[in-house]
């Protein structure tokens, strides 16, 4: 097997409200909520992952919902900051009405790179793309009774990180990554890979003079790249280490297995393996339904429910 990463696995983001959080993405959004679990390092939060179907790579949006009343975060250099969505085309329309609909703040289409794009913020201000794929997206969108296949989110298009010098995070891109520098517009500069059909972009933003962001509520914690299985995993740490970036060694995050390391112009970046996949604690029907804890935490689950908030 060749050893390639695979485009995007996830994007994981920093909420307030768990209850709002839930509520924006499963039901104005229309994802399917794929997994209730706990932040592997502070099991008095939650995690939630959003997706498709099947919870496959390229489709899931995790997020961790710190609760009311903590620091909004700040767009900046060092970060990822915008997230972009695959839509089928002519379903915009449909989403300005929805946004209307439910007080949404976005702006009006627009274009970039020939594709028609919709903007627009989650309720904690995480800054999200809508985008009409010019190179067509066969992936089945999750269907709900307000949210039809016809204009339903197929997965990610892209994910855009913003820098101060582009020139680094480009070489890791290229250079580890496999990636290829595809069109630029102005200092926006679109990257992608060819080993897969769909969340194979990352775009680069330079903005010479752009403060660095806080990261906090409303923005992206890390942006997570995947690989088909362990092996390839460890060939690509073997790669990061030998350029003389600093990573972590393998975690088991219960659903993928990961490595963690910042590139360096400061966003972390996460490589993530397809195996086990969402389906090793419940069934594909169930996903999404039951508060799933690591084994470590398991002898905690009452006070662990008792502490988090209903959501559903």
């Amino acid at each position: 097997m060749e050893n390639k990463i695979l485009g995007l696995h996830h994007i994981t983001a920093i909420a307030g409200d768990a209850k709002r959080n839930f509520d924006f993405y499963s039901k104005i959004l229309g994802l399917r909520f794929i997994k209730k679990t706990v932040n592997f390092d502070d099991p008095g939060t939650y995690h939630f992952y959003f997706g498709d179907e099947l919870g496959s790579a390229g489709t899931i949006l995790t997020f961790f919902p710190w609760g009311e009343g903590i620091q909004q975060g700040r767009k900046g250099s060092g970060m990822a900051t915008e997230i972009g969505y695959s839509v089928p085309k002519g379903s915009l329309d449909f989403w300005q009405k929805r946004f209307e609909q439910y007080n949404v703040i976005y702006n009006k289409p627009a274009e970039k790179f020939g594709e028609k794009y919709l903007t627009f913020l989650d309720p904690d201000g995480l800054k999200l793309e809508l985008i009409e794929s010019k190179t067509g997206d066969n992936r089945k969108g999750w269907e709900t009774d307000e949210v039809k296949a016809d204009v339903a989110t197929k997965g990610f298009h892209n994910i855009t990180l913003t820098l101060n010098d582009i020139q680094p995070t480009a070489a890791i891109l290229t250079e580890i990554f496999g990636y290829k520098l595809i069109d630029q517009d102005v200092n926006r500069y679109r990257y992608a890979t060819d080993a897969v059909e769909n969340a194979a972009i990352v775009d680069l933003v330079e903005l010479a003079d752009e403060k660095r962001g806080l990261n906090a509520n409303g923005t992206v914690h890390h942006v997570a790249f995947r690989v088909k299985n362990d092996e390839i995993l460890m060939h690509f740490r073997g790669k990061i280490e030998a350029y003389g970036l600093s990573i972590t060694p393998q975690i088991d995050r219960q659903y993928f297995h990961s490595l963690y390391f910042r590139e360096p112009g400061g966003v972390l970046f996460e490589i993530a393996t397809d195996n086990p996949g969402f389906t090793v604690d419940e069934s594909l029907e169930e996903l999404g339904q039951n508060l799933k804890l690591p084994a470590q935490y398991e002898s905690q689950r009452a006070s662990i429910e008792n502490h988090l908030v209903k959501i559903n």
